[in-house]
């Protein structure tokens, strides 16, 4: 009979949900500050997916501590996965479009693309 090992690690301990929350949480402050500082359309870009990734962790995070019988955390992270992943092809189209225009992807030069 195949013998399954304990759940959690190699000793069976569990990382605590607090490691957990605070590595999200300076996943997400460090998108936030990216966010903010950057001028380069890229780099804000990678902050928000940085962001966006610190939010999976939390769903994952929560869904096996809370109910690890229930997969929702996991499909609300697939879900999410799926919508940065249309972001992402938004952005980089909106992007090139912009160097090839500008010849620059400073977020000062998108100033005409309000109007």
């Amino acid at each position: 009979m195949l013998k399954l090992p304990p759940r959690g690690g190699p000793g069976g301990t569990m990382i605590p949900i607090e490691h957990i929350l605070f590595i999200s949480t300076g996943l997400f402050f460090i998108g936030i500050y990216g966010l903010f500082t950057r001028r380069n359309m890229i780099a804000i870009l990678m902050s928000i997916e940085l962001m966006l990734n610190s939010v999976n962790i939390n769903f994952v995070a929560f869904n096996k501590y809370l109910y690890p019988n229930a997969l929702d955390g996991v499909f609300f992270t697939i879900f999410i996965i799926t919508i940065a992943a249309a972001e992402v092809a938004i952005a980089i189209a909106i992007v090139i479009n912009l160097y090839r225009s500008h010849h620059s992807v400073d977020i000062e030069s998108a100033a005409e693309l309000k109007y």
